[in-house]
């Protein structure tokens, strides 16, 4: 199965020396998705936790909304010219295919850097977002914010290794960090923090924190809200179409959070 760190040798320049070193590289690969033996689309990204990650696209893409709705995934032959299975195959099985829209089935790779590559229009992504996060109850103090990047970053192992990952962590109302992800691809790291979450039982995610280690683009916003994520926070900056959909789904949207600051975009009333 796929590592999330490969080795390397570099040539390391340094004040005018050279040398020859290994280095620890984050991992990429393909990963197919099948719903019922179908091709639903291929995503770059980092091996491991590939059920989370799929569970997650499907919560993202409105195909599953509980665990009842995903009752079985598993690993498909997929075999490399050597004959041996590379796991890069998953396929899902979904409590009622029939509800799956043709829409969702993508003929085109998906980078780990596209997260709605070939999906419907944006308007329609609005449409179907299926709570009203306005009426979360969740309120935090600018304490419990400050506290989360400290507390993703400790968690990050890949990025320690390879400083290529992009992490996203699932937080509890009190600041207790419940899952961790990494991947080359930030929205591939929400995929398996939401997917996870479906596994465990816990969707909606109802008085849950989000926060992710880079931007925070229309696509992950998207994945929040599908989730029933009441607030995102992020490392770096929102878009302008991920602060719209913010305000329009109720969503609490934190940019810069960094040390003691943080730009509130969307959902101020929920910092006490």
């Amino acid at each position: 199965m796929g590592r999330v760190t490969e080795r390397r040798r570099v040539v390391r320049l340094r004040d005018g020396r050279r040398d020859a070193r290994p280095d620890a590289l984050a991992a990429e690969e393909p990963l197919e998705m099948r719903v019922g033996g179908r091709a639903l689309t291929v995503t770059m990204r980092t091996p491991g936790h590939d059920f989370d990650l799929v569970a997650g696209y499907l919560v993202a893409e409105g195909i599953v909304a509980t665990g009842e709705d995903l009752p079985a995934l598993r690993y498909c032959a997929g075999t490399n010219a050597e004959g041996i299975n590379t796991y890069n195959v998953v396929d899902a099985r979904v409590a009622r295919p029939e509800t799956v829209p043709v829409s969702a089935y993508r003929s085109l790779l998906t980078s780990s850097a596209c997260g709605l590559c070939g999906a419907e229009t944006v308007d329609a992504v609005r449409k179907r977002l299926p709570y009203d996060l306005a009426l979360d109850p969740l309120t935090v103090t600018p304490d419990l914010l400050y506290s989360l990047p400290d507390t993703l970053r400790a968690a990050q192992r890949g990025f320690d290794a390879t400083g290529g990952l992009h992490a996203a962590g699932l937080f509890t109302a009190d600041g207790r960090l419940l899952c961790v992800r990494e991947d080359v691809g930030r929205h591939n790291a929400v995929d398996k923090v939401i997917g996870w979450a479906l596994r465990e039982g816990l969707l909606p995610l109802h008085e849950h924190l989000l926060m992710v280690s880079g931007r925070a683009s229309f696509e992950l916003a998207q994945k929040a809200a599908m989730a029933g994520i009441p607030l995102m926070a992020a490392v770096s900056a929102p878009s302008a179409l991920a602060v719209d959909l913010a305000e329009e789904s109720g969503l609490t949207l934190i940019g810069f959070l960094r040390g003691r600051s943080a730009n509130v975009y969307a959902g101020a009333h929920r910092i006490a």
